[in-house]
């Protein structure tokens, strides 16, 4: 049998704990997406509407051959050929309704059935299975063969049941120290990779498996527009059965999958006897219709930009299937929340680092230090074969984290040797008073304990878990590190804040959007479904935050500080006659 033709890549495959984080944090961001498909939907229905022509083309308008109410029967056959005309096998035929209206919506025109289906020993081998459902008014028969045979009063469709998808590759990973079990743990998973010609070149041809569907529902879409012969909607014209000798277009049929996820998908092979399919006819409106091809068409071109990882489709639908009705309202309201205070910490942070003049009570350490952890996530994400659109952010946050060590310290090129070497030296603002000291004394005792830390975990690690290569453990572990104990590089700039008795020197603004996202984060804690350490990196930041905010309540405005602009408040009360020497002290305040 020829090798099945290429399937979508399915979700779930190899992905991690990282990629679990992903899919928890661009989960907010693609159900905010589902407004912005709606709202483009409509307005596109508006401008690619139909119009009859104002020339002598007007008459040339196709219709539905088929009236509203008109009454159906249905034969629904199954076969493993993709052309189906074996009408008198009876074997094949495995639902047959009589008397459905069509586009009425009534009970009587929505039918179901459940069945067994037993394979066969061809399909159990990668074999193709359709089903073939044929539509025609009622008492006349869908047989071409049949006397009482009408071309116009039949239509049908074909539509595979079987779809094919590689099997994941055998799990790279293995124990460092060479676990004798690390091999009976390695088991190949039989579902859906991610990328299936990402190691073809090495392991050898791709292995496809064949996976059934258990649901099959067929749509007859109530449609009865005319659209002009030759100038039909492009978002419905490829969907049109138009008959050659009128003109005219039969009922589209549209196999409904929208909710048929990867997860329910059964895999095939020799040990399957029986296969549950379920069954269902029914209409559906233009609008319903031209909404479900509009989101699919969306999550198909985010997935080919990268901007969407494989299997957040079916996240999606998951919350649309089994959350609260008004829990996905809020999450709705937060995810847009959640993106526009993310914006705004983002411009109030780049304003602050690019305004502040002084470094006079705050941590330059600290600044470093979150370079080197965004760096780490930066090279884990890129271990991990992730989506460039993740990397790119990422690496927009190493740059703008570099670009902040330049505005906390001098950065000197080294032309002396061989090899240009970059040089930091602190500013004098913050090597000239207490500020170094205390910033000296915190990083000294934390970064003690957070070293520990570190290398306890890294140690459990490499004995339990099992790594691509040693520099994947590296990375693995200092991301690790980061997730759990990042937050105690906030902790240095809380010692300096209770040595100095003082906050006016924070970026306040800024910590405050941060801290309603933070709010928003504990909301997705609770309702979407991600890796406990992620959860508890979340609750994490509020302990934090809440102590800033005990700082900020206990520590009274001192006048004399200056701000994160380098101006102090006492600055105001200076009188006309000393302005010049007022000014000369505010550009001895604002200097390095």
């Amino acid at each position: 049998m020829a090798p099945p033709p290429p399937a979508q890549a399915a979700g779930g495959g190899g992905g991690g704990q990282q990629q679990r984080q992903q899919q928890a944090g661009g989960l907010g961001q693609t159900i905010t997406g589902v407004i912005r498909i709606a709202v483009f939907w409509y307005f596109a229905s508006k401008f690619f509407a139909p119009k009859r022509p104002a020339g002598p083309e007007s008459a040339q308008l196709m219709s539905n051959l088929f009236q509203s109410g008109e009454y159906l029967d249905m034969w629904l056959y199954a076969s493993e050929h993709e052309k189906f005309n074996d009408f008198g096998n009876e074997g094949a035929l495995i639902w047959h309704e009589t008397n459905m209206p069509y586009a009425v919506w009534s009970r009587e025109s929505t039918r179901t059935l459940s069945l067994k289906y037993y394979p066969t020993e061809a399909l159990k081998n990668n074999g193709s299975l359709y089903v073939h459902v044929f539509f025609a008014r009622s008492g006349y028969p869908p047989d071409p063969n049949d006397p009482e045979y009408q071309p116009l009063a039949v239509f049908g469709k074909t539509h595979s049941i079987v779809v094919y998808y590689p099997k994941s590759k055998a799990d790279k990973k293995r124990s460092l120290l060479g676990n004798p079990k690390d091999s009976e743990e390695a088991q190949p998973l039989v579902q859906a990779v991610d990328d299936p010609q990402g190691d073809s070149e090495d392991d050898g041809p791709v292995e496809w498996i064949s996976f059934w569907k258990p649901n099959i529902t067929i749509n007859l879409v109530d449609d009865f527009t005319r659209y002009p012969s030759n100038a039909a909607p492009p978002n419905i014209a490829p969907y049109l059965n138009v008959e050659p000798t009128t003109g005219n277009y039969f009922p589209t049929i549209f196999f409904n999958e929208f909710w048929l996820l990867r997860d329910k998908l059964i895999p095939i092979n020799e040990t399957v006897t029986e296969l549950p399919l379920n069954l269902e006819v029914g209409p559906i409106s233009m609008t319903k219709w031209q909404l479900f091809l509009q989101i699919d068409q969306s999550f198909q071109i985010h997935r080919s930009y990268g901007s969407m990882l494989e299997g957040e489709a079916d996240e999606l639908k998951r919350v649309f299937l089994e959350g609260n009705p008004y829990l996905l309202v809020i999450t709705m309201v937060v995810s847009l929340l959640h993106s526009v205070f993310d914006f705004l910490a983002f411009k109030n942070d780049i304003q602050f680092w690019n305004k502040n003049k002084s470094m006079e009570g705050l941590s330059a350490k600290s600044v470093v230090v979150n370079f080197i952890c965004q760096l780490i996530v930066f090279l884990y994400l890129l271990d991990n074969d992730t989506s460039w659109m993740i990397l790119a952010s990422s690496g927009v946050g190493c740059c703008i984290e570099f670009w902040k060590i330049g505005k906390a310290m001098h950065i000197e090129i080294d032309r002396s040797g061989t090899i240009p070497m970059l040089r930091f030296r602190d500013r004098e603002s913050y090597a000239g008073n207490k500020t170094k000291e205390y910033d000296d004394i915190a990083m000294k005792y934390l970064s003690g304990v957070l070293f520990f830390l570190a290398i306890c975990s890294s140690i459990y690690s490499l004995m339990y878990e099992r790594h691509k290569s040693w520099y994947s453990w590296i990375l693995s572990s200092l991301t690790s590190c980061v997730y759990m104990f990042g937050f105690t590089m906030m902790c240095p700039q809380l010692f300096i804040n209770y040595k100095l008795k003082s906050v006016a020197h924070l970026p306040w603004r800024q910590m405050t959007y941060k801290f309603l996202n933070t709010i928003i984060d504990d909301l997705f804690a609770f309702v979407i479904k991600m890796p406990t350490l992620h959860r508890l990196s979340v609750f994490r930041d509020d302990l934090v935050f809440l102590i800033y905010l005990y700082q900020r309540w206990i520590y009274k405005v001192d006048k004399t500080r200056v701000n994160e602009f380098g101006f102090a408040g006492e600055d105001d009360k200076v009188s006309d006659g000393t302005e010049t020497d007022a000014l000369i002290s505010k550009e001895d305040k604002k200097t390095n």
